[in-house]
């Protein structure tokens, strides 16, 4: 790649938004279901809400530069939300919606607040108590049977307080955009510095060289239901799609995410590996895999069922579909690959603002997720295996953390924190967590991802945890698919086994796995046993179960059920 846009040539997100704004008023914006009704707001009706809120910021004493937390599930509101932040030059600082008070509290005094947006939250208890008198704060209209915040000023009420600003604030492409905390899995969270022009700059480059493909979508329609303070749903979904002046629509709730889905057909989807997993337990469930192969094989038939497929699955539109916050298994790209869905792997980070890497090209292999992004450069560190980053878009650091900055940037590299190999073709591909690779009782190093990856291929297992430092031999803690939950004991145990056994015929002595544990609690943020974009927490695993990882290794069962 020899082209890189010019700073003259870079447009900041809320300016490309002051466009739609002005030319084309009347276009959909943003598109919210209630049941089976959907309320829609046009560019022209979202700037006139986010101008009103800036009128009510700015009366209240907040100004240029201070920080503004955003607190609350996706809904179309978070994106006004973030509208109002960006025309009033402040900094937006979003937030989990799962945060419970303590968690809240301290990011809240990490980052500064002035101001703070409460919007859709599936509880809200004592969470009161983290929130300071002197913070300005504005709630959401409530949504259904979400939880109702007890403090805050009425959104609405706001709105038509306050007559809408009408100038177009611009901000310097240097100017701090948004601060996003880590999800602090281990340790204090932190908080990643990100200019306007980082986002500017990433639209103005996949423009012009057509990395992904954003701005050659037909009948471009954006979809969002991974939390928006996320690094990946913002640069993937939201960004582009007011760049692009297209329509977003969102899920109501997680009972209906999959009619929402259907009746949006987006034409670009972003999701991580365990929601494309679960499109793929749900057909298979109906269909088994070796039948829907035979019949994918005749011509006629084929078409017809793949149109049938995707339309029930909601994807009838896609032309591009992305996958990432966690490396998505191989057959499962190889899954879609059969009904012509290429997965684009997208692998990053925070601290790069999104990826790192992707997959775009079709002939890219599947166990891999893609080559370095335009202009951003790869390395594998030879001692360690660390996957090394050199990205355009890079952070500018941690906010108020030099020590924390120096040490995950040296020499203009970034420590990834992951292992990983790079073919002669440049393809990159994670083989694990660096922290993440333990040692056995035998002192043989157990690198877990390829282990998983194979464990997870089975149709009765949704999510896989090998554990077992300190034990002669890893075991797998493993949570049920919807399948595994619908099948009888017997008949788990016995697939699973099998699974298990192919797998230990592959692997050398002390990689073999000696028992398969099955959790029957499922896992997920609530418990604190997977992160908000639902990645397995093994720390949080180890603390509950080691003490019990050896007496699963000598059982004489080769799956054990808890």
């Amino acid at each position: 790649m020899t082209y890189k846009a010019a700073a003259s040539e870079l447009q900041t997100v809320i300016e490309h938004f002051y466009g739609w704004e002005s030319k084309e008023p009347n276009r959909p914006f943003l598109r919210q279901p209630f049941g089976d009704k959907w309320k829609v707001l046009t560019y022209g009706e979202a700037g006139a809400q986010a101008r009103s809120i800036v009128a009510a910021l700015q009366a209240k004493g907040l100004k240029p530069g201070d920080h503004i937390g955003i607190y609350s599930k996706n809904c179309m509101h978070w994106i006004l939300a973030d509208l109002a932040i960006m025309m009033g030059g402040f900094v937006s600082v979003p937030f989990y919606a799962s945060l419970p008070k303590d968690q809240l509290e301290q990011v809240i005094k990490l980052g500064d607040l002035k101001g703070l947006f409460i919007g859709r939250l599936d509880k809200w208890g004592d969470k009161a108590d983290a929130i300071s008198d002197d913070l300005v704060t504005i709630k959401f209209p409530h949504y259904g049977d979400d939880a109702k915040a007890t403090v805050g000023a009425d959104w609405d009420e706001t709105v038509a307080a306050y007559e809408p600003v009408t100038a177009n604030f611009v901000p310097d492409l240097d100017d701090l955009w948004t601060i996003k905390f880590t999800s602090g899995t281990t340790g204090t969270p932190k908080g990643v510095m990100h200019p306007h022009r980082t986002p500017a700059q990433m639209m103005a480059d996949e423009k012009e060289t057509k990395w992904i493909g954003m701005y050659e979508l037909p009948n471009q329609k954006f979809f969002s239901f991974l939390p928006l303070n996320h690094v990946g749903e913002r640069i993937a979904v939201e960004v582009p799609a007011i760049v692009l002046g297209a329509p977003i629509s969102f899920a109501e709730k997680l009972d209906t995410f999959a009619d929402n889905l259907r009746a949006t057909q987006p034409s670009f989807l972003f999701a991580v590996p365990r929601i494309w997993t679960l499109f793929y337990q749900g057909v298979t469930a109906k269909i088994p895999e070796k039948k829907l192969d035979r019949l994918l094989k005749i011509p006629i038939v084929s078409s017809i069922i793949k149109k049938k497929l995707k339309t029930a699955m909601g994807l009838r539109d896609i032309k591009l579909a992305a996958t990432g916050a966690a490396i998505t298994p191989a057959f499962i790209k190889d899954f879609y690959h059969k009904l012509d869905i290429h997965l684009v792997e997208a692998y990053g980070m925070t601290e790069v603002c999104g990826s790192m890497t992707n997959s775009p090209d079709t002939d890219a292999p599947a166990d891999s997720v893609g080559r370095a992004i335009p202009f951003g450069e790869v390395k594998i560190d030879p001692d360690t295996k660390e996957i090394l980053m050199k990205s355009p878009y890079m952070m500018k650091g941690y906010y108020k953390d030099p020590v924390r900055t120096d040490e995950v940037l040296q020499d203009g590299w970034l420590q990834s924190g992951d292992r990983g190999t790079l073919d002669e073709n440049g393809y990159l591909r994670v083989t694990g967590r660096v922290k993440d690779a333990f040692k056995t009782s035998k002192g043989s190093y157990i690198t877990p991802n390829p282990l998983e990856e194979a464990i997870a291929n089975n149709e009765y297992v949704e999510q896989v945890c090998v554990a077992g430092i300190g034990l002669p031999q890893p075991i797998a803690l493993i949570n049920l698919s919807e399948a595994g939950l619908k099948a009888n004991k017997e008949s788990v145990s016995a697939s699973i086994v099998r699974t298990v056994s192919d797998l230990n015929d592959t692997r050398a002595n002390f990689e073999r796995i000696s028992t398969t544990i099955v959790d029957t609690e499922t896992w997920s943020p609530d418990n604190g046993l997977l992160t908000p974009t639902l990645k397995i927490k093994r720390g949080e695993l180890d603390d509950k179960y080691s003490p019990r990882y050896l007496a699963w290794h000598e059982s004489d069962n080769r799956v054990e059920w808890i």
